[in-house]
């Protein structure tokens, strides 16, 4: 991430040029964020050619909504990232109505790899993600589907109860629930998740 992205005095000004119409304060905000929202689209959307196309609808987004951007009601950043994830969700929704979990057994990838990681730090990421895969293993089926939607996929609690088709208040606390057993878990207190 660019020093530009990590100011978000200089994000406000570019959105402003942009707002009226300036296409090289667009290209400079193109330049300085692209990488962090791709990165945010390939999370949700797990697959390249899709996080590509988001990223191309989002920043079409962003030229035609940018005069709307107020900085008294959030940073920037958080502005364009919304604007991402709303588009990673309608893309999801588009191309996968029904929500695919993964098989028994199948767990989807945790990160992504990054090829100029350290390999020592690697492979610590690497038990601490093998830890996360047994903790998540040992929640009941509806606290880690509801996790796993809510925090890999993206899902809001209103998503969450539509897609679970649960009340919101239930979804809420599976996944409350469902975090602090992993948090315990993660911690070791106790060892491994046990099923209620």
């Amino acid at each position: 991430m660019s020093s530009a992205t990590a100011d978000p005095e200089r994000l406000t000004q570019l959105l402003a040029a942009i707002g009226g119409g300036d296409q090289r304060a667009f290209a400079q905000l193109y330049e300085s964020c692209s990488s962090h929202l791709f990165g945010l689209l390939l999370r949700i959307l797990q697959r390249r050619d899709w996080a590509e196309e988001a990223l191309q609808d989002c920043f079409l987004k962003i030229w035609q909504k940018s005069e709307t951007y107020e900085p008294a009601r959030g940073a920037p950043l958080t502005w364009l990232s919304t604007i991402a994830r709303y588009r990673a969700l309608d893309l999801l929704r588009m191309k996968r109505p029904e929500v695919e979990m993964p098989e028994e057994g199948e767990e989807p990838p945790m990160t992504l790899a990054d090829p100029g990681q350290d390999p020592v730090d690697g492979a610590i990421e690497g038990e601490g993600i093998d830890k996360l895969r047994d903790c998540m293993r040992g929640l009941q089926d509806e606290q880690r589907r509801s996790v796993l939607l809510a925090y890999y996929e993206g899902y809001t609690h209103q998503e969450l109860a539509r897609a679970m088709k649960a009340p919101l208040g239930t979804v809420k606390s599976w996944v409350r629930r469902g975090l602090s057993r992993l948090r315990d878990c993660l911690e070791g207190v106790g060892g491994v998740v046990e099923q209620e």
